[in-house]
């Protein structure tokens, strides 16, 4: 019984201070108005840019694909870097099946009449 009563005891005080200190709305994420509107400072907003982006050349291979890193941000990579690289691909993606569509135009249109595709 007087362990209890110490166990009682302790989570009473650890109440206490956290009343006293002014940590619950902290804790509970809640402001002084409920929390509406107002943002978090729990540290997980936008990624500050503090590392350096990672950036592909002008016309990536596979090699520079493989050699790609990322930092470990708290919670998995650095949204911000990989998105970044993703949409440098994309864009790469497009320019190149542009040109393979516009070369491939160029080739029907120069091809002899006999020659040409149904």
């Amino acid at each position: 019984m007087s362990l209890f009563l110490v166990f009682l005891a302790i989570v009473l005080i650890g109440v206490a201070v956290l009343l006293g200190t002014g940590l619950v709305p902290k804790i509970f994420r809640r402001g002084r108005n409920g929390g509406a509107g107002v943002p978090l400072a729990d540290g997980f907003g936008e990624p500050v840019a503090s590392l350096p982006p990672v950036l592909l050349p002008e016309r990536a291979a596979a090699a520079d694909i493989d050699r790609l890193r990322f930092a470990v941000g708290l919670r998995g990579y650095r949204m911000d870097q990989v998105d970044q690289v993703l949409d440098d691909l994309r864009d790469q993606i497009v320019a190149k099946d542009q040109k393979i569509e516009a070369l491939g135009e160029e080739l029907e249109r120069l091809r002899p009449p006999t020659e040409q595709r149904p």
